[in-house]
C-alpha cells in the first residue's frame, strides 16, 4: 500500500505552523470559489437554466 501524498506548499498557502488552527471547510470552499470564478459562474448559470427548464416542462405537461 502507498501512503497518500500531501500537497506541496505554494505561495498562496501559508507555511505549516504559521497558522495555529486549520481553516474551516466553508472558508476553504469560499477561497476555492474565488480562485475559480469562471467555473462557479458557469455552473450556477447551468443549474439555473436546468431548473427553469424542468419547471417550464412540468408546467407544460400539467396544464
Amino acid at each position: 500500500m502507498s501512503q497518500p501524498s500531501s500537497p506541496s506548499p505554494t505561495s498562496e498557502q501559508p507555511a505549516p505552523g504559521s497558522e495555529s488552527k486549520k481553516d474551516s471547510y466553508v472558508k476553504l470552499a469560499m477561497r476555492n470559489m474565488v480562485r475559480k470564478r469562471g467555473t462557479s459562474v458557469k455552473h450556477f448559470v447551468m443549474t439555473s437554466a436546468g431548473l427553469l427548464a424542468v419547471l417550464v416542462g412540468l408546467a407544460y405537461l400539467t396544464r
